[in-house]
């Protein structure tokens, strides 16, 4: 497992952390995802055998969120 955290400065609400845990959680591979508020950024525990980065950064921007570090 590669875990990695990701800034996503849009985040600012409880609806931000739903929607974004709800995108990458159900992912294959996806281990962990976790949003913080107050840190604006989404820790992810996940398999890159299973599933790229890439992909996991894309369904955040799906949401309508553009991570920063990526």
């Amino acid at each position: 497992m590669t875990q990695t955290t990701l800034s996503v400065p849009d985040i600012s609400c409880g609806h931000c952390k739903t929607s974004i845990e709800g995108a990458v959680k159900p992912l294959a591979g996806v281990d962990t995802a976790e949003v913080s508020i107050d840190d604006r950024n989404v820790d992810v525990t996940y398999d890159p055998s299973k599933i790229d980065l890439g992909d996991i950064i894309t369904a955040i921007s799906d949401q309508g969120y553009e991570v920063e570090n990526a």
